[in-house]
């Protein structure tokens, strides 16, 4: 199976080029719905283009790899990170082995990607690639599973922030005319309001630069969670479970959230001046994180055992300069990447309502997005939870399922292979079963909270 590079094109029925292929769908080239990852021409561009490769190319230079790929690559990096240990502690021990599937396979299909968009020119985005596959429709499902996941994150970082400040101020309240807002909910409405500015930029730019720090943010965290197993007196004291079968939909699904970054992958692909080498790069990365995911939940596990909360900051002593410094790592990154988040969202919504450069109704559709997180956020207060679900349901589909389908659809069966075909189609098959048990597992455990 050539995976590694790039396949020659599958040519479109009745002869033609790729190019005059793409030039026959009328809907490949419209904005709307590929906000999420299109990296425009050089040349004359729309507004809403510009703030598309400002969220993700603080420097349209042509060394975009230097610039995007460290904030696309940390995007919920660090998010996935806390969570790994509790992932662990779902499934036991042995689960450590779909850890390593889970990885593999999202490297394969993020090769897969590769090989898509090296079956025309005109592919610049993600949702470029379901057009390519299945037209307008294509784009369409695409898009909204890549923005769906989006927003869900959003709402994610808003949890962690809340749950890890309570952490550090225990205790903290505000009255507000006889009503009073404690807690967690208290800075999850503080932290809504403190980054709500950052939505209304129109260039990311600098925010994209905060977030590329989120690589150094794991080693941080990874660092402080280890200090205080061995300084601090925490020790390795929890023993686990080798398997726990009920709770291997939840592993999964958190452990696929921990690998979806292929939405960003086009687009880090095109940055980069040889595109060749994307493969490679594709490959340390994946190797990287997997080794970090993999101590980080050996570590985690050790520590607290099936005790091990679903954020593993929330389980380290109190007072303690290690658990400070864990924590505050931690909450900086959601502050730069929530806008990085949502403004892909937004300006979709914008496209469709033609809010243009209206900058007073852009605020108004940036705010009330802010708003309907902090909602949800404060109904659904579950990170695990939450994660879980994203994971099993969205991250499934973007990082495992779509980037199949569309590869067998743009070049066929016939040149696919049958021993590649075989691994598609398993592939294709698992990772429905994973997100079927995975969403109903999460939406289970939802729902109980309740």
């Amino acid at each position: 199976m050539a995976i590694g590079g790039a396949a020659p094109p599958h040519p479109p029925r009745g002869g033609g080029s790729p190019e005059d292929s793409a030039a026959q769908r009328p809907d490949f080239e419209q904005p709307l719905l590929q906000a999420h990852a299109a990296v425009p021409a050089r040349g004359k561009q729309e507004p809403a283009e510009r703030d598309h490769e400002a969220q993700c190319s603080p420097e349209a230079d042509g060394d975009g790899a230097t610039s995007c790929a460290p904030a696309s690559m940390a995007s919920t990096r660090c998010v996935g990170l806390l969570s790994i240990p509790y992932a662990l502690s779902e499934g036991g021990w042995l689960s450590l082995v779909l850890l390593l599937a889970v990885a593999m396979v999202c490297c394969y299909t993020g090769l897969l990607l590769r090989r898509c968009m090296a079956a025309s020119p005109a592919v610049r985005g993600y949702p470029d690639i379901g057009a390519l596959a299945f037209g307008a429709k294509g784009r369409l499902a695409v898009s909204a599973f890549l923005y769906a996941e989006l927003y869900l994150v959003a709402i994610g970082f808003l949890i962690l922030e809340g749950d890890n400040l309570d952490k550090l101020f225990p205790g903290t309240s505000l009255t507000v005319g006889g009503l009073v807002v404690s807690g967690k909910q208290l800075f999850v409405v503080v932290v809504a309001v403190v980054i709500l500015p950052t939505t209304w930029l129109r260039s990311l730019a600098v925010l994209a630069y905060v977030s590329a720090s989120g690589v150094l943010a794991s080693v941080v965290v990874v660092f402080c969670v280890l200090w205080a197993a061995v300084v601090d007196g925490v020790g390795f004291q929890g023993k686990g479970r080798m398997l726990n079968v009920s709770g291997l939909p939840t592993a999964l699904g958190l452990y696929t959230f921990c690998y979806c970054g292929h939405a960003i992958f086009p687009t880090l692909c095109n940055s980069m001046q040889e595109k060749d080498k994307f493969s490679r790069v594709l490959v340390i990365c994946f190797v990287a994180c997997t080794v970090n995911y993999g101590s980080m939940a050996i570590l985690g596990y050790l520590m607290y055992g099936d005790d091990v909360k679903s954020q593993v900051t929330l389980n380290l002593p109190e007072g303690k300069i290690s658990s400070k410094l864990a924590i505050y790592t931690t909450l900086i990154n959601p502050f730069s990447k929530y806008a990085l988040m949502v403004t892909p969202v937004a300006t979709a919504i914008e496209e469709k309502l033609l809010a243009g450069n209206k900058r007073s109704v852009n605020v108004l559709i940036r705010t009330l997005i802010v708003v309907s997180t902090v909602v949800i956020a404060l109904t659904v207060p579950f990170f695990g939870h939450l994660m879980a679900l994203v994971g099993s349901l969205l991250s499934v589909m973007a990082s495992m399922l779509l980037p199949c389908i569309c590869y067998l659809k743009i070049f066929g069966l016939t040149r696919c292979g049958r021993g590649e075909t075989l691994l598609i189609a398993t592939i294709i098959v698992l990772g429905s079963l994973v997100a079927a048990t995975g969403t109903y597992s999460s939406l289970k455990k939802i729902f109980y909270e309740f």
